[in-house]
């Protein structure tokens, strides 16, 4: 069989307000192609197919009008699982229609004869066993115990999840078993795993180490893991790899490289082959930075170049310049080109109190961390005094997680 794993979709996301439809309409299309022409027979998506547990109309248009025509190639199958950004009851809602046309959706936690799917080709007979499992929140693997701390509560959760993994695959063995053995066994998820690097663009849901597992929760009989969460493309072993997100989620995205995976299981026992291939760039985004005559003169070659890139400015000159944006703005008047964000670096400096030289990016840029963070600097909060406070932060934080969950839920039950 040949498969194709991709994730992180986002749909529905948007770039300091500018609305990001129609890079995900291309992509799309790109994508319905690439099924056709490298003749996949199983398309894997690894959650977040949305960027938000409530998304728009026109977001749940793009993702529908997609299966619709995906499931009009010659691909027999199309798995989808939810990530954190997805609501799990949006995603479950049509999935007993979208059966009849062979796309198997798994938004909620489930029990292993739930989310262990039998794929059968055109024999009727099984081809393929897919663990499918969806991105799992803290109430799905365990239950809280009273007074119980921080550290306790991470390390009962990654139990959890390893111990819901080893239940599926526990459970796709059986079929396996029940087939004659030789087919193959796939799992997916959205989480974190050990030697998977976040990159730009990610937001954890869960702070610190929480919800991090060892990759030896996929035993060696698995024949290939399709994850999601991270958005820069990796392979985590020689079998389980993140696909990434198919567009840069942001500016420090702007120089990634974004691909899918076309994996080929063949014969018994079965041999796995991975190839990525890379996604083209459908809405360019340039990053510039430097002092004023660094960034002017990189806008001009960008206005010689027929730029209809997408900016980002950093200007980290020592000159005061009241009327930095204007400026730029005028260097860009008559072109295809969209400035969308300007930072002042000068400024910055002035707000966080930074040295010469120290990069300070704005709020909406930084992660709740980072900002805790940066107010104990400001403060002067002793290092002795700061561990106590970590801890009491990362618990608030995890508690309002927990309630942003249970808000998204109800709102996708609506």
């Amino acid at each position: 069989m040949k498969l194709l794993h991709t994730s992180d979709w986002h749909i529905g996301r948007s770039l300091y307000g500018k609305k990001r439809y129609g890079e995900m309409e291309a992509f799309l299309s790109w994508l319905e192609g690439i099924l056709a022409r490298e003749g996949i027979d199983a398309l894997l998506v690894a959650g977040d197919v949305f960027d938000s547990a409530t998304p728009s109309n026109r977001a749940q248009e793009v993702y529908y009008r997609f299966l619709q025509r995906a499931a009009a190639t010659p691909c027999r199958h199309i798995v989808v699982i939810a990530g954190n950004h997805d609501s799990p009851a949006l995603l479950d809602a049509p999935a007993r229609l979208l059966d009849l046309l062979d796309i198997h959706v798994v938004g909620c936690a489930a029990s292993p004869e739930e989310e262990v799917l039998a794929l059968r080709g055109p024999d009727g007979r099984p081809e393929l066993i897919v663990c499918a499992v969806p991105f799992l929140r803290d109430r799905d693997v365990r239950t809280a115990l009273p007074g119980e701390d921080f550290q306790a509560r991470q390390e009962s959760l990654v139990r959890g999840i390893a111990g819901h993994y080893a239940g599926a695959i526990a459970r796709a063995r059986e079929l396996r078993a029940e087939c004659g053995g030789g087919v193959p066994i796939v799992v997916m998820g959205h989480l974190f795993t050990d030697g998977g690097s976040p990159g730009d663009g990610v937001r954890e849901l869960y702070v610190g180490s929480l919800a991090r597992v060892g990759r030896g929760i996929f035993p060696p009989d698995v024949d290939y893991v399709a994850l999601g969460h991270l958005h820069v493309p990796q392979g985590v072993d020689e079998r389980a790899r993140y696909s990434g997100s198919p567009i840069p989620m942001g500016f420090g995205e702007a120089g990634q490289r974004k691909s899918v995976c076309v994996v080929g299981l063949e014969g018994a026992p079965v041999r796995t082959s991975v190839r990525t291939v890379e996604i083209p760039v459908f809405q360019e985004l340039e990053r510039l930075a430097g002092d004023w005559d660094a960034l002017s003169s990189r806008l001009a070659e960008l206005r010689l170049s027929g730029s209809r890139a997408w900016l980002e400015a950093v200007y980290d000159g020592d000159l005061v310049i009241g009327d930095l944006r204007e400026r730029l703005m005028a260097c860009i008047e008559g072109t295809d080109m969209e400035l969308l964000c300007t930072r002042d670096m000068a400024r910055l400096a002035r707000v966080f109190g930074l040295g010469p030289g120290e990069e300070g990016p704005p709020l909406d840029q930084l992660s709740p961390e980072e900002v805790f963070e940066r107010c104990l600097d400001t403060r002067g909060v002793p290092e002795e005094q700061r561990m106590e406070l970590r801890r009491t932060y990362e618990e608030a934080l995890s508690i309002l997680a927990r309630g942003q969950e249970r808000d998204e839920e109800g709102r996708g039950m609506e």
